[in-house]
C-alpha cells in the first residue's frame, strides 16, 4: 500500500505535459522522423542529444509546428499537449506558438528597442489593456530572463545592440513574454561564449520552476547540467529515453553508449 501511495505520488511530481505518439516526419521522399514516442514532463528540463542531422531539432519544429512553414514537410502521428491534439485543424498554430515558445540557435532580436522586443507577442496577442500593464509584462519578463538590472535603464535603445549573452536573454524574455506553458530552446548557447552560456544554463535551471523546457543540444555536457530527462535520437530514431544520469551513466542501448563514448557522431 505504501509503495502505491510513493508511486501515485511520483507520478503527480512529474506530470505529463506532451505527449508524442507514432510522430513519423517526411520532407518529401526522406524519412526525417521515425514512429517516435515520448513523453515530456511538465516543470522539468528535457534535452534532445545525438549527431548532426539525426533529426532532433525537427522533432523539436513539431511540438509547435514550425514544420507547417516548410511545404515539402509533411508530419504524421499524434502530438498531444495537455490532452488536447496540437495538429488538430481547430488549432490556430499562431496561438500554439504563444503558449510553446521558441528561441533559437542564433539570438535574434527584432530591430526595435529592448521594451519594444518584449512587448511584440503581448501586443499581437492582446495580453495587455493599459500601458501599465505592458509595463509590468516587460519587466516581469526581463526578470525572468535574468537581465532586468542590465537593460532597465535603456530598454528604449535597440536591442541588437547588446552583446550575444544579452541578446540570447532578451529573446528569452520575449519567448516567455506571452506567458507561454511550454519553452523550445534550439541550441540555445551554441553561439554563445563559455560566460554567458553559463548564465543561460543558470537562467534555464530557473526556468523549468514554472515552464515544461525542452533544448536541443550538441553539447552532452550541457544535457547532463541541465536536464532531468535526456532522448538521444540517431539516423531519426529516437533511440533511449530516459533520466539524465541513466543515459549518461547506465546506458540501454549500445549506440547510445557508443555516442555517449565518443564513438559514433
Amino acid at each position: 500500500m505504501n509503495d502505491m501511495t510513493k508511486i501515485e505520488r511520483d507520478v503527480r511530481m512529474t506530470d505529463t505535459k506532451i505527449t508524442a505518439r507514432d510522430v513519423n516526419v517526411f520532407y518529401g521522399d526522406t524519412h526525417a522522423i521515425k514512429d517516435v514516442n515520448v513523453d515530456i514532463a511538465d516543470k522539468s528540463v528535457t534535452a534532445f542529444i545525438g549527431p548532426s542531422g539525426c533529426g532532433k531539432s525537427t522533432f523539436l519544429r513539431c511540438l509547435n509546428r514550425m514544420n507547417d512553414t516548410i511545404d515539402v514537410c509533411r508530419v504524421t502521428g499524434h502530438i498531444k499537449m495537455d490532452d488536447q491534439d496540437i495538429n488538430d485543424k481547430s488549432i490556430d498554430p499562431v496561438q500554439l506558438r504563444a503558449q510553446v515558445g521558441m528561441v533559437f540557435q542564433k539570438p535574434n532580436p527584432f530591430p526595435k528597442s529592448i521594451y519594444d522586443n518584449v512587448a511584440y507577442g503581448p501586443k499581437i496577442h492582446g495580453l495587455a489593456r493599459t500601458k501599465a500593464d505592458m509595463d509590468n509584462i516587460v519587466e516581469a519578463s526581463l526578470r525572468r530572463a535574468a537581465i532586468w538590472n542590465e537593460v532597465k535603464d535603456r530598454l528604449d535603445a535597440p536591442g541588437t545592440g547588446l552583446s550575444g549573452g544579452q541578446q540570447q536573454r532578451l529573446c528569452i524574455a520575449r519567448a516567455v513574454a506571452t506567458a507561454p506553458e511550454v519553452l523550445l530552446m534550439d541550441e540555445p548557447c551554441s553561439a554563445l561564449d563559455p560566460i554567458a552560456t553559463a548564465q543561460i544554463e543558470e537562467l534555464i535551471d530557473e526556468l523549468r520552476q514554472q515552464f515544461s523546457v525542452v533544448i536541443v543540444t550538441h553539447s552532452m555536457q550541457q544535457a547532463a547540467r541541465v536536464s532531468q530527462k535526456t532522448a538521444f535520437f540517431h539516423l531519426g530514431n529516437l533511440v533511449e529515453f530516459n533520466d539524465t544520469d541513466q543515459i549518461f551513466t547506465n546506458p540501454q542501448d549500445p549506440r547510445t553508449e557508443s555516442y555517449i563514448t565518443g564513438r559514433i557522431g
